[in-house]
């Protein structure tokens, strides 16, 4: 079941690079951008990645965090992370816990081949723990511009 904008976001821990747990509660105070992305090190989520790391200073600014999520296990989050100089958090969900929260699993088609996997989506919580924003079925080329914006725009209000 999708989570609803002005819903609180049900608190998570999970793996994080750095040999950390990421635990959504322990940002409160700070807006949260939590972006899914299919597999690390594959060009469309490096681009996205990419882009998110390119603008950090300005989600900084913002008073936003930025965590991105995938399947990939602990060690492919650490050298996705150190191989593009991600500034970001990158957390590893391959108990899809997280994924199932932000009802990010879908069916895809890949080669006429259909698999379960990460739609592409980006979540922006609020400082008190409530869903802001939600973009599904992202398209990577502008969107963490839109995702900025809509930042700077809530820290503003």
């Amino acid at each position: 079941m999708p989570l609803d904008i002005g819903q609180t976001v049900p608190d998570f821990s999970a793996p994080a690079t750095g040999d950390t747990t990421l635990t959504l509660s322990e940002l409160r105070g700070q807006q949260v951008v939590v972006y899914f992305y299919p597999k690390a090190s594959t060009p469309g989520c490096t681009t996205e990645g990419g882009d998110f790391r390119d603008r950090k200073a300005d989600f900084d600014a913002a008073n936003t965090v930025i965590v991105g999520v995938s399947r990939d296990g602990i060690r492919a989050q650490e050298n996705f992370k150190a191989k593009q100089d991600f500034n970001f958090t990158l957390v590893s969900d391959k108990d899809e816990t997280v994924c199932r929260l932000f009802d990010v699993i879908k069916l895809k088609k890949l080669y006429g081949k259909e698999h379960l996997g990460i739609e592409r989506s980006t979540f922006l919580i609020d400082t008190e723990g409530k869903l802001a924003q939600a973009w599904r079925g992202v398209k990577v080329p502008g969107h963490v511009d839109e995702v900025l914006a809509a930042a700077q725009a809530l820290n503003a209000s």
